[in-house]
């Protein structure tokens, strides 16, 4: 059927908990109503990129994009737009040129810089819709593949394009595929790990809510590359968007014959199953993943041998994470060197940001390497709400670190993250303020990491509890002289010492923040201060006795009866009996109130 106009609702997981599944139950029940049920089709898609915006709608032919978008709205829409031909302005996602008037979506401040590859799907198809995926070039790369190139040949494009892993570490895909070939052996695997658990992160889940078919096809083309038969996508059950659209994926593939025996008539055979996680942080990495996929306990194993040799029951396996296999399809199509030709000289391509924290535009970006973290945040992620100074970014989630505003014209890539104290990871990055405290930020990165160590190394297990321990110990004002020594000197024997790459980078927060934020740790140890005024047991509130007007308002709110005073005099504050809730604070209308 020929619609004359298109109605795409994003209904990734961040619109879908804003209302999004009843926005598009609203447009069918209006367009039926109306009529208009036959000239109009809605799909719903995956995640556009702009979540700050969301829940977003756009509508085709015009490619009029709508923003923070309500049920309510929908009827609206209909007659205005739909009907009458006349775009709904109070809801169009606005963004002004020098000129004032409205920029196109596509020459927006937050898309104009990205280059979408592993998220070219995402917001422009039904990831429930096989014949959507085809229609945009799906399965076209792997009908080349098992046509047209050798096993060789298709490890040695992906060796060509520079491909590195964007799960963390950046190993050369192309690599890790040549080394999982080589062994000799009658079963091999191909594992996809999309348990994603860094805090701020969703790439990998936006791509498999978005399109799930890429990972399915690239993962069949891997298959083929290295030998193997089976498949599994190792996906966390915190993700139930994505387990649905996966299952629905892999179920379509199956009828269509792109998984199972004989795939396009070639004689190949390959089918993939999901193995859902429990949420285990440690089970990212990729030993303790092939273990819970055994059905074990979700720990690391010594290495080597390395998973190529000996993962999976013990046969050769290859492990890449979702984003990674989001590139392969495009690079097979397209050729290694453009996709080399993008990026820097040892980071090609591009890579996916969750953009989170204090920043206006909470969103995911896919980015060149290379694009700088001033464009990220002041042009894609259009700037620090509030007027606030940046303070630092913490890329690579509890195993990465903080990078000061010094850096902020340092190009993004795997070496120069790693050169300034930080890493790339996954792709998680959060933004930070000149209202955050450093040391506070450490101290939560070091209790999730804690919390999700496995125990089964030592390290690990009593070495990062030793460090937050530290840590508690400087914000809550008992912090003493050689404190920040000590921990520097247990961050590097943990960095050393672990067995996996958890307990290996768990210190790098807290080494980054001391490189560079020192004296903060400094003035919460000798001057028992916080300078973000966050770290509760350091606080002071004081009242301004030129400002007060007493007025009685804040000690009428003071849950702890720590505000005394007369009636149209100062009041004043018995630090003896202040429980630092900041009641008093917000209760202030005259700004007589401060924490120090």
């Amino acid at each position: 059927m020929i619609y004359r106009s298109h109605v795409l609702v994003c209904a990734g997981t961040g619109c879908t908990s804003s209302n999004s599944l009843r926005i598009i139950e609203n447009f069918h029940k209006k367009l039926e109503e109306t009529g208009y049920d036959k000239e109009v089709q809605v799909i719903r898609t995956g995640c556009f990129g702009l979540c700050a915006a969301g829940p977003i709608v756009v509508v085709y032919p015009e490619g009029v994009y709508y923003s923070h978008v309500k049920p309510e709205d929908v009827e609206e829409i209909v007659n205005e737009h739909i009907i009458k031909g006349r775009p709904v302005q109070r809801l169009i996602y606005k963004e002004h040129d020098e000129s004032g008037v409205n920029t196109t979506l596509n020459d927006s401040d937050f898309y104009k810089k990205q280059h979408r590859i592993a998220l070219r799907n995402c917001g422009m198809i039904d990831p429930e819709n096989i014949d959507e995926y085809i229609a945009f070039d799906g399965y076209k790369a792997l009908g080349k593949v098992l046509t047209e190139m050798t096993r060789d040949e298709v490890i040695d494009t992906v060796i060509r394009s520079g491909l590195r892993g964007r799960g963390g570490g950046g190993f050369p895909t192309g690599l890790k595929w040549k080394f999982a070939k080589a062994p000799e052996s009658d079963v091999k695997y191909v594992c996809c790990n999309a348990d994603e658990g860094d805090p701020g992160a969703f790439m990998d889940r936006s791509v498999l809510e978005g399109d799930p078919h890429s990972v399915l096809e690239a993962m069949t083309i891997a298959g083929y590359a290295i030998g193997a038969q089976q498949g599994y996508i190792y996906v966390r059950a915190e993700y139930p968007i994505a387990v649905k659209r996966l299952r629905v994926a892999i179920g379509q593939a199956r009828e269509y014959g792109l998984l199972g025996d004989n795939i396009m008539d070639t004689g190949f055979k390959f089918d993939i199953d999901l193995r859902l996680g429990s949420g285990a942080f440690v089970c990212g990495e990729e030993t303790a993943l092939l273990a819970s996929i055994e059905g074990g306990r979700g720990e690391p194993r010594p290495r080597p041998p390395f998973p190529a040799v000996k993962g999976l029951f013990g046969k050769p396996t290859l492990l890449n994470n979702v984003e990674t296999y989001a590139n392969i399809c495009q690079i097979i199509l397209n050729g290694p060197e453009w996709f080399a030709s993008m990026g820097t000289e040892k980071s090609k391509g591009t890579k996916v940001f969750a953009l989170g924290g204090k920043i206006n535009n909470t969103g995911l970006v896919e980015i060149p390497m290379g694009t700088t973290l001033r464009e990220v945040i002041y042009e894609i992620g259009g700037g620090i709400p509030n007027g606030k100074k940046f303070k630092a970014a913490q890329t690579g989630g509890p195993s990465g670190g903080c990078i000061p505003a010094q850096h902020l014209d340092v190009p993004i890539d795997y070496d120069n993250l790693i050169s300034i104290g930080s890493m790339m990871g996954s792709g998680g990055m959060i933004v930070m303020d000149e209202d955050n405290c450093m040391v506070n930020i450490a101290k939560f990165f070091l209790e999730f990491t804690v919390d999700e160590s496995c125990g089964k190394c030592p390290p690990c297990r009593i070495g990062t509890r030793r460090m937050l321990e530290m840590l508690e110990k400087i914000t809550s004002g008992k912090g003493e002289p050689g404190d920040i020594e000590k921990l520097e000197k247990l961050a590097y024997n943990i960095k050393a010492a672990a067995l996996c790459g958890l307990g290996q980078t768990a210190p790098n927060p807290v080494l980054s923040t001391i490189r560079y934020f020192r004296d903060e740790y400094e003035a919460h140890i000798y001057e028992k201060r916080c300078p973000a005024g966050v770290c509760k047991a350091l606080l002071q509130y004081t009242i301004d006795p030129e400002k007060c007007r007493g007025c009685s308002l804040c000690a009428r709110k003071c849950p702890a009866g720590a505000i005394s005073g007369e009636i149209k005099k100062p009041f004043v504050i018995d630090p003896a009996k202040c429980i630092k809730c900041g009641a008093c604070m917000e209760a202030c209308k005259f700004g007589a109130i401060s924490k120090k």
